[in-house]
Parts: C-alpha cells; sequence; structure tokens
C-alpha cells in the first residue's frame, strides 16, 4: 500500500529514510522508531501518521458510548505502585469495595438505552476474587443485556488467579461464561523491568502482561493494550514496550487498539520523587506518542487517544496526528483523577461530536468491536444506520 507524504511535510533530514519506508508500505524497524522518537520533526512525525491513519481509515472517527464502573479501590499494591492515587488498603480512609447494588446503582444509568459497554477495572482486592466478579457480570448480563462487558486488566486478571489457585486461562474462561466479552489494556505501564523496579516493583511483570493477553486471545476475547509514559522510562524503553505489542499482534491478531496513556505526577509517590521538573509529559510529547504507535504499529487498525488523561484539546488536535478514535462518553471516571486529572468525568455525545467534527472528521459511534453503527454529517445530525 503506498502512502502519499509530500517531501516538503519532512523537513528533518534524519526522518526522510523512514519517510521513504512509509510511502512503500515497508514495516518500520526498532531503530526507525527510536529515529521517530528523537527527531525535532513534530509536524513531519504527524504528517506521516496522518497519511498512514488516512489511508486505514479514512476521515471518520470513530468512539464508543461507554461507562466507566470501579468497583474496588482497595489494592495489595497500595505501597508498592509509586504512580498510583487511587488504590487504598483496606482499612485507610477512603477505602471502599461496591455491593451489587452499589454496582447496579452506577451500571443502572445505562437504562437509557445510550450506553453500549461497561469499562470495569479496580484495585487488587484480596476480598474481590473470582465469585465477587463472576456474580457481578452475571447481574449485568442479566440485568442489562444489551451493555458490552470489557472489564478487568491482565494484572487483575493475574491476581484472580493467584488467590484462587487457578490459571490464567481457567479464571478467563470462568469470568467469559459469566458475561466477560473483552479485556482493556491497563495495568502495562512500561515494559522494562528497570523501569517497574522503579514504578511498579510488585506489578505483573511485561512478560507476563504478555501472557495474559495471549491466554485471552487465544479463547477468542479481544483486548486493547496500553503503554504509560512520561515519568523514568526511557525513549528505547518504548521501542520496547511496542515490539513487544507488535510481536504479539502478530502472532494473535487479538489487540483492537493502542492507547498510550499520559501519566499525571501529582497525588501520588512518583510525582513527590520526580518533582513537576522532571516528568517528561507534554502535549509535544502526548501527540508524538500517538504518532509513532501508527506508525510502527503497522498491524494495528486503531490508535485511540484518551481525553480524559490529555484534555479534549489535545485529544482534537491527535486527530492530526494518527488518531481514529477517541474515548467515548466514560459518565464518571475515579482512578486518573485521583491523581491530579483536570478534565470532565464524563463527556456528552454533542461534546463529543462538536470535538469531532471541529477537526473536520467525520464522527461515528462504534461498538466494541469497532463495527460502525451509526454516522452523523457536518451538522452532528444522524446521517446513517448501521
Amino acid at each position: 500500500m503506498a502512502i502519499e507524504i509530500p517531501e516538503a511535510f519532512v523537513r528533518d533530514p534524519a526522518l526522510r529514510p523512514v519517510a521513504e519506508k512509509v510511502r512503500a508500505g515497508e514495516r518500520l524497524t526498532d531503530r526507525d522508531a527510536l529515529t521517530l522518537f528523537e527527531s525535532p520533526d513534530l509536524l513531519g512525525i504527524g504528517a506521516m501518521a496522518d497519511a498512514v491513519n488516512r489511508a486505514k481509515n479514512g476521515d471518520v472517527v470513530t468512539f464508543a458510548a461507554n461507562q466507566h464502573i470501579n468497583p474496588t479501590n482497595i489494592c495489595v499494591l497500595r505501597k508498592t505502585c509509586t504512580f498510583c492515587g487511587y488504590a487504598r488498603l483496606p482499612k485507610e480512609a477512603g477505602a471502599y469495595r461496591y455491593t451489587m447494588d452499589q454496582v447496579m446503582a452506577e451500571a443502572n444509568l445505562a437504562r437509557n438505552g445510550l450506553t453500549r459497554e461497561f469499562h470495569i477495572v479496580g484495585g487488587l482486592d484480596m476480598g474481590a476474587g473470582l465469585a465477587y466478579y463472576t456474580e457481578m457480570f452475571r447481574t449485568l448480563k442479566r440485568e442489562l443485556p444489551h451493555v458490552h462487558i470489557k472489564a478487568l486488566t491482565a494484572v487483575e486478571i493475574a491476581h484472580i488467579a493467584r488467590i484462587e489457585k487457578l490459571s490464567w486461562t481457567e479464571v478467563l474462561v470462568a469470568l467469559r461464561e459469566a458475561g466477560l466479552d473483552t479485556l482493556p489494556g491497563g495495568g502495562a505501564e512500561t515494559f522494562s523491568a528497570a523501569v517497574r523496579e522503579q514504578i511498579a516493583d510488585k506489578k505483573l511483570g511485561g512478560a507476563d502482561f504478555i501472557g495474559v493477553h495471549r491466554a485471552a486471545h487465544a479463547l477468542g476475547i479481544r483486548s486493547n493494550c496500553t503503554m504509560l509514559y512520561g515519568h523514568v522510562e526511557t525513549l528505547a524503553d518504548r521501542v520496547e514496550h511496542l515490539a513487544m505489542l507488535r510481536q504479539l499482534q502478530d502472532e494473535t491478531g487479538g489487540f483492537l487498539a493502542y492507547i498510550p496513556l499520559a501519566y499525571h505526577p501529582d497525588d501520588n509517590e512518583l510525582g513527590k520523587q520526580l518533582g513537576r521538573e522532571g516528568v517528561s509529559s507534554t502535549g509535544y510529547d502526548d501527540l508524538r506518542n500517538l504518532a509513532v504507535g501508527r506508525l510502527y504499529l503497522d498491524n494495528f487498525q486503531h490508535i485511540k487517544s484518551h481525553w480524559i488523561m490529555v484534555t479534549p484539546f489535545l485529544s482534537q488536535t491527535a486527530l492530526a496526528f494518527g488518531v481514529n478514535d477517541m474515548e467515548g462518553t466514560v459518565v464518571q471516571e475515579k482512578i486518573y483523577h485521583a491523581v491530579g486529572a483536570q478534565t470532565p468525568q464524563g463527556m456528552s455525545l454533542e461534546a463529543l461530536l462538536r470535538l469531532i467534527r471541529g477537526a473536520r472528521r467525520i464522527p461515528a459511534e462504534r461498538d466494541s468491536f469497532y463495527r460502525i453503527l451509526r454516522r452523523f454529517d457536518a451538522t452532528g445530525e444522524e446521517a446513517e444506520a448501521a
């Protein structure tokens, strides 16, 4: 597939060999990815990523009508994940674990028929094992059968397997039978062992994160994937992380989307250690990570911007940097707001449409498997239904 990128758009001479590969549809190497991360030519990188995205997805930008439910913030890694401000110990002030009635009190917002997906993640809670989540999923499917359940990170799956003395596959099978549809991509952080030693010493390692997703894909359970950036990782660490994701996608084809996540320094121990001057994530870096993801992860159809973490304005800008999917309506998000996110906890359909139309793109609501349900015209009116 030939990609058209005008010569004038790529100003950094070091990028020109990479641009030639992109034009020819050749796979980029790890060295090429490092060049993309190192180059000062952000607009050139963005032009390449935009051209690749348009070739794959045209002008359509998708979103899901989703709702976040965070059922517990109790976590055994409260003291070791230094980048987290959400987790609590069982008897610590602010600790909570939802009852089924409390889960349903939040989930019942979906009875209006607008919500199509529950995004359910929380802490590694010793009191929230397999029985807790299978009861939750069965209850949700019984009461709201039209809503897709995207739930439990690879870290949570491994935690349940450990406390129940089961394999990852056994846990996944039981959860799938209870109503689990897909897995989110959170918990990956940065795969580098040296980085994890500094920010998440006891958390599931990178190879095991890949292993849980491999097990899910073998069962036909699709998933997303992420990378947390802007803390202590190096550019080489980022490339290593992306290489592991691309390799598994080559093997299974099970990933739906890649979502880079910006680290927030407020209200967590790592932020105190680094100080604001030590945190590298900027709008410049946010756009670069999205664009490099689009260019290097050539076997991914969808690159997603998480407006909760980087602001709606930057997510809109990202639509010119290789992004074709935006975080959806959300309703109420807690985890990133616990570490200083100043964005709204939810976004209306009208606001999402306005954001996408403002970037001269075509808004389209999708389901959790990226099948388009309805498109909207330039004025935001529904143009066609799938």
